[in-house]
C-alpha cells in the first residue's frame, strides 16, 4: 500500500483489530484492482494522532468497506467510521465474516442505514473486487476526457 499520494479511487477497509489479517487481504485485492486501500495499521506511524489520520482520509475516501464479524460490530471506531461514511454519503459496503445477514439484522443496535444494504458474504468478495475494478476503469475514463 502507498501513503496516499496520487489521487486514486480511495477505499477505506473498517475493521476489528482481531479481523486484521482477514483486512490485509482485501486491502491487498483492492490494490491489485488498481485502488488505493487505507487500512489503519499501515497508514498510521507510531505516535502519529490516529483519529486525525482516520478522519483526513474519510474525507477523502471514495467508498467505505466495513469489514462486519461479531466482534468488529463491538468496536467503537466501526461505527464511528461508518457513520463518518453516512454523513458524506459515500457508499459504504459491507462484507459479511463469520455472521449472515439474518444475524446482523437481529443484532441490537446494528443503524438501519447498514441493515437495508446489499452485503456481500466474505466467500463473494471477488464480486466487489470486479466491481472496485469497473469503478476505478471508470475513473480513468473520465478524468482521460478532460
Amino acid at each position: 500500500m502507498t501513503k496516499l499520494r496520487s489521487r486514486r479511487h480511495l477505499v477505506f477497509v473498517s475493521h476489528s483489530g482481531r479481523d486484521t489479517w482477514v483486512a490485509r487481504r482485501i486491502a491487498d485485492g483492492i490494490l491489485a484492482v488498481g485502488a488505493e486501500p487505507f487500512l489503519d495499521e499501515v497508514e498510521i506511524e507510531a505516535g502519529e494522532d490516529f483519529d486525525d489520520k482516520i478522519l483526513s482520509f474519510l474525507e477523502r475516501a471514495d467508498e467505505l468497506l466495513v469489514l462486519l464479524t461479531p466482534w468488529a460490530l463491538n468496536r467503537p471506531y466501526v461505527w464511528a467510521e461508518l457513520g463518518a461514511a453516512w454523513g458524506r454519503r459515500i457508499p459504504i459496503v459491507g462484507v459479511l465474516h463469520g455472521m449472515t445477514p439474518t444475524e446482523l439484522q437481529k443484532r441490537d443496535g446494528v443503524p438501519v442505514f447498514l441493515k437495508k444494504r446489499n452485503l456481500i458474504d466474505i466467500n463473494s468478495i471477488d464480486t466487489y473486487f470486479q466491481q472496485v475494478r469497473r469503478r476505478v476503469k471508470q475513473r480513468r475514463r473520465i478524468r482521460g476526457k478532460r
